[in-house]
C-alpha cells in the first residue's frame, strides 16, 4: 500500500494565487519571493498598519533632551 499525501494550499495574501503550505515552499504563506517582498514593502511604506495607540513618538522624545 502506498502512503497518500495531502497537499495543503492557502491563498497567497498578496496575489490570491494558491500557495502550497509545505516545507518545500520557503516563502509560505506567499506563493513566491516576489509576493513576499511586495508585502514587506507594504509594511515598510506603512500601507499595511496595525491600528492602535502610538507607544512612542520619537520626535517628542528627543526634543526633551
Amino acid at each position: 500500500m502506498s502512503k497518500v499525501e495531502f497537499k495543503r494550499s492557502v491563498k497567497c495574501p498578496e496575489c490570491s494565487e494558491k500557495a502550497e503550505w509545505s516545507d518545500q515552499n520557503i516563502y509560505k504563506p506567499f506563493c513566491s519571493k516576489r509576493c513576499q517582498l511586495l508585502d514587506l514593502g507594504s509594511w515598510v511604506s506603512e500601507r499595511h498598519v496595525i491600528r492602535g495607540d502610538t507607544l512612542l513618538d520619537s520626535d517628542e522624545e528627543f526634543r526633551d533632551l
